[in-house]
């Protein structure tokens, strides 16, 4: 649940923030006419995105077992590769976002209603998309159809409050921080969801190794223990993965979260040869 939490959260909280800061420059440039419009594009963004979540649930239910894998590990490669460039783009221009989002509002209020509608849909609409993507593919992986949609929903109400409180002036974080730190822990979430992925490929027999496991601790790690579920649900943690799991696991872990603190930019700086004086 607290991956899928965290999920919500900070999709919702990415959403919420454009949300706020498109509704503060209207106000705040007297142009409350333009507020509709707005509203409209975010309404049909939510709207959007929950129908792409219940078209990916109902829709993948009617398929073969073989198929529903097939689709399920597509997807979970697919939706770790969106929230991937997500959580790098966010890092990257967290500290502009509101500059880079007053221009967009700028040229589409010139253009007219049409482009204001269409510039809040697409600010809202990418988050929505993503989190429906990336949470079904959390529910796939945990086999849970409850917990990871509660801990999401969750999550996202949270996001919601905190995206008010911003807009209110009565709540001032880091947001650099904020994004940089949930976006490693998202990293973690991300890999477990590949690994899950990978498996459901294997199953459908898209790829090799289905019988060839890395290492097998069901014993000392049940799947239905509290601490098995726990580890399940927060890292999508597996006690028997096959070695090709294991291998993508690490393969995209270690590298993501190296390039994502900038470990191989201050190890080159660190090896530099200094000048001659």
């Amino acid at each position: 649940m607290f991956g899928n939490y965290l999920i919500g959260l900070r999709e919702g909280l990415e959403a919420s923030l454009v949300v706020c800061i498109l509704i503060a420059y209207l106000v705040k440039t007297d142009r409350r006419d333009k507020l509709p419009p707005v509203w409209l594009g975010v309404g049909s963004a939510v709207v959007l995105s929950m129908a792409f979540g219940a078209v990916l649930q109902f829709g993948s239910s009617q398929l073969t077992f073989e198929a529903q894998e097939a689709l399920g590990g597509s997807l979970s490669i697919i939706s770790v590769g969106l929230v991937t460039w997500m959580v790098f783009w966010m890092r990257r221009t967290a500290r502009h976002l509101r500059t880079e989002l007053h221009g967009k509002l700028d040229a589409a209020i010139a253009m007219g209603t049409t482009a204001l509608v269409v510039t809040s849909f697409l600010a809202v609409g990418r988050e929505g998309l993503e989190t429906a993507l990336f949470i079904w593919s959390a529910v796939q992986a945990t086999g849970d159809g409850y917990n990871p949609l509660i801990g999401a929903a969750l999550g996202l109400l949270t996001a919601v409050v905190l995206g008010w409180l911003f807009y209110r002036g009565a709540l001032r974080i880091n947001l650099a921080r904020f994004f940089t730190w949930t976006g490693a822990m998202l990293v973690v979430v991300a890999a477990g969801v590949l690994a899950y992925g990978v498996h459901d490929l294997q199953e459908a027999g898209w790829l090799p190794g289905l019988h060839g496991l890395a290492f097998d601790i069901s014993g000392t790690v049940p799947k239905e223990s509290w601490y098995g579920t726990l580890l399940k649900g927060v890292f999508n943690f597996q006690p028997d993965p096959t070695v090709l799991q294991l291998v993508v696991w690490l393969l995209y872990l270690v590298p993501t979260l190296a390039v994502f603190f900038g470990l191989f930019g201050r190890r080159a700086r660190a090896v530099a040869p200094k000048p001659a004086a």
